[in-house]
């Protein structure tokens, strides 16, 4: 068995329609990025989440300093940016940056969830009623740590009395 030309399966590209300032919906083409400019965006979302989780720490100076000329919204929408910027507000052109963003570090799946929670954070868990009791489902049939559903060696008391009467 030989291996499949990465293009085959990968999926070079993003479509994303948006409604743009004159009211009509367009869908944007977003091509992948070369490897430099996915690798710069990848350093930056990086970046940015040990910001987020740590709002004390000082940023990397020499990370920032390498792509401290690169724009992120720029590089995620590569030849894409110049036509989203000149035809969406602002809300919009923000969410498909952030969007093709994560489409470059984190996949086509968490791409479409934040695109489809309209680029909240907080709207991407699960979508409907179904769903959402699905994962409480699951959430609660799995074990924790302390419980003892599962195998779980006798109480020290119950090995004390049988070595006493041996």
């Amino acid at each position: 068995m030989a291996f499949k030309t990465l293009d085959e399966f990968l999926g070079d590209s993003l479509d994303l329609p948006a409604k743009c300032t004159d009211g009509e919906v367009r869908t944007f083409h977003i091509a992948s990025p070369d490897a430099e400019n996915g690798l710069k965006v990848e350093r930056l979302m990086e970046i940015g989440i040990q910001l987020a989780a740590d709002p004390e720490a000082e940023p990397d100076a020499a990370a920032l300093d390498d792509v401290a000329e690169l724009n992120l919204y720029r590089a995620a929408l590569g030849a894409t940016y110049d036509d989203a910027l000149a035809q969406l507000p602002w809300a919009s052109f923000r969410v498909m940056a952030l969007t093709a963003s994560l489409w470059i570090t984190q996949g086509i799946e968490a791409a479409e969830k934040f695109w489809n929670a309209g680029g909240d954070p907080s709207q991407m868990g699960p979508a409907n009623r179904a769903e959402r009791r699905a994962s409480s489902r699951a959430a609660k049939s799995t074990p924790s740590r302390a419980s003892r559903s599962g195998t779980s060696t006798p109480p020290a008391t119950a090995r004390a009395r049988k070595a006493t009467r041996t």
